[in-house]
């Protein structure tokens, strides 16, 4: 059973940066997981931000993050990662992580089993 534990969140102006850790545990070590943040906010769908095959390290990002987040992994730590930078008031909301076991494909596509509590954000103008 994965576990995953989010951090870093919290507040910060438009224009400014936060850098959001996803932390697992339990895992099986010699298989290979996609990792993926997703965030809602109040009112809105889950919007899936990006993900990462954490072996390969394959990324994908969403059209309205890319070029600002960076999700990137450190296998030593068992944690991935989110930079976000140039923040935006519609970037706030619950931002998870989620783990699912790596079959082959795409990450962006998989249904992901393995959720953290999440962590929330906040951007003021």
């Amino acid at each position: 059973q994965v576990q995953l534990v989010e951090s870093g969140g919290g507040s910060v102006q438009a224009g400014g940066s936060l850098r959001l850790d996803c932390t697992a545990s339990g895992y099986t070590w010699n298989k290979n997981y996609c990792i993926a943040w997703f965030r809602q906010a109040p009112g809105k769908a889950r919007e899936r931000v990006a993900s990462i095959n954490f072996r390969g390290g394959v990324t994908r990002y969403s059209d309205s993050v890319k070029g600002r987040f960076t999700i990137y992994q450190d296998s030593a730590k068992k944690t991935v990662y989110l930079q976000m930078n140039s923040l935006k008031v519609d970037d706030a909301g619950k931002y998870s992580c989620a783990a699912a076991t790596y079959s082959g494909g795409r990450c962006w596509e998989y249904d992901y089993d393995y959720w953290g509590q999440g962590t929330q954000v906040t951007v003021s103008s």
